[in-house]
């Protein structure tokens, strides 16, 4: 019972490994991402009437439509939680309640079920009742304090990260904590639980190697570009042709970067010598590596670095990362059989399983599609219990 990306993005990896996943939407619309982003087309050009966003978040799935205001919407509805093992949601903060959809009602009628809820900023508190989107909460988390130009630089600010990653951190901390639940239902207690999990929560556990270095040293952590908080060289450098990443995550890997970069003295300058003291002096020393790395394109860097043992890479866009060799080979451009555009490019899970590997067998489902296909199997009953 979710929409837009947090939820749905939690149930498709539990679906990429092996759950039967019941998407249930409201009758009218469905999902608010059925209408975010570009829209799929067909051979020959004609929209298929699915959207890039939610192709991305509910593949594997089979979805049913139920109106939960109406008495055989909540009755379809309890029956079908009777008989899972998870239910996921994210209904604002105690609005199921009214209709008897809540974790306590639910948990008498199946003592089994574990019921995640996934809101903006969780069950209680102050902000229990506010909305709010991913922007927010990479605002309200001190994200947007350490993600854009650094001051006195060229577009210097905040910059938001290019896409929802506090959903998608969510959707992470979802599936692991319903995975846990669900292990300690099978092997401890045989009582399911409620996981109440907020975006805000674990947008701000997701940088909490950010955040400690202010809680360690009260020294407040900056807006760096692409450049790290805590190492360097570690950021992007201008090459004869390109950008170039480079990583130096050691003193030992500096000096070996330096020998490459034909600077073999640099790493004995006191000013250099351990990665404390290069944070302390990198405005002296960046414009030295910088200066260097301008004798040469990336890819001849890249091929020397990597020979030395240092990590660099390109900035890629999303066109060379599809023909990047490494990707291809690891599969993670995908392609499915799909019903109306005839095929279906998608970003395939990153996990790989030596025994039980990910299988790929549902596209995203229209709304409704499968309601009576569901009810009948898991209920024996049909589609005039969705209205």
């Amino acid at each position: 019972m979710t929409r837009i990306f947090a939820g749905p993005w939690a149930a498709q990896i539990l679906a990429d490994f092996g759950a039967e996943v019941v998407k249930v939407e409201h009758p009218r619309g469905g999902d608010d991402v059925r209408r975010m982003g570009f829209p799929q087309m067909d051979a020959e050009g004609r929209q298929t009437g699915d959207t890039s966003s939610f192709l991305a978040m509910n593949r594997g799935k089979r979805s049913v439509a139920l109106d939960i205001a109406t008495p055989d919407g909540q009755q379809a509805l309890r029956a079908l939680i009777g008989k899972a093992d998870v239910l996921i949601e994210n209904f604002k903060a105690g609005s199921l309640e009214r209709y008897g959809l809540d974790y306590a009602a639910l948990s008498t009628l199946n003592p089994r079920l574990v019921y995640c809820s996934i809101t903006g900023f969780g069950q209680d508190g102050p902000y229990a009742a506010l909305p709010g989107y991913d922007p927010i909460f990479q605002a309200m988390s001190g994200l947007l304090s350490v993600t854009g130009n650094a001051e006195g630089t060229a577009g210097a600010g905040p910059a938001l990260v290019g896409y929802s990653v506090s959903d998608i951190n969510a959707g992470f901390y979802a599936t692991i904590a319903i995975l846990a639940a669900l292990h300690h239902r099978d092997t401890v207690s045989g009582h399911g639980q409620h996981i109440d999990l907020a975006l805000l929560d674990a947008q701000v556990a997701a940088q909490s190697h950010i955040a400690m270095n202010y809680l360690v040293s009260g020294r407040m952590p900056v807006r760096a570009g692409t450049a790290s908080q805590i190492n360097t060289p570690w950021q992007s450098f201008q090459t004869a042709d390109r950008p170039l990443m480079v990583a130096v995550g050691n003193d030992r890997q500096f000096a070996q970067f330096c020998e490459v970069l034909g600077l073999p003295d640099l790493p004995a300058d006191p000013r250099f010598t351990t990665n404390r003291q290069r944070m302390a002096h990198k405005l002296e020393l960046l414009p030295l590596l910088q200066q260097a790395l301008m004798a040469r394109g990336a890819d001849q860097w890249m091929t020397m670095l990597n020979e030395a043992g240092i990590s660099s890479g390109p900035l890629n866009d999303f066109a060379a990362a599809l023909h990047d060799p490494q990707l291809r080979h690891r599969g993670m451009w995908g392609e499915m059989p799909h019903p109306r555009a005839g095929t279906m490019p998608f970003v395939a899970n990153p996990v790989q399983f030596s025994g039980t590997p990910v299988t790929y067998g549902r596209v995203p489902p229209q709304l409704g599609e499968h309601t009576e296909e569901v009810l009948a199997e898991w209920l024996g009953t049909g589609a005039d219990k969705a209205s």
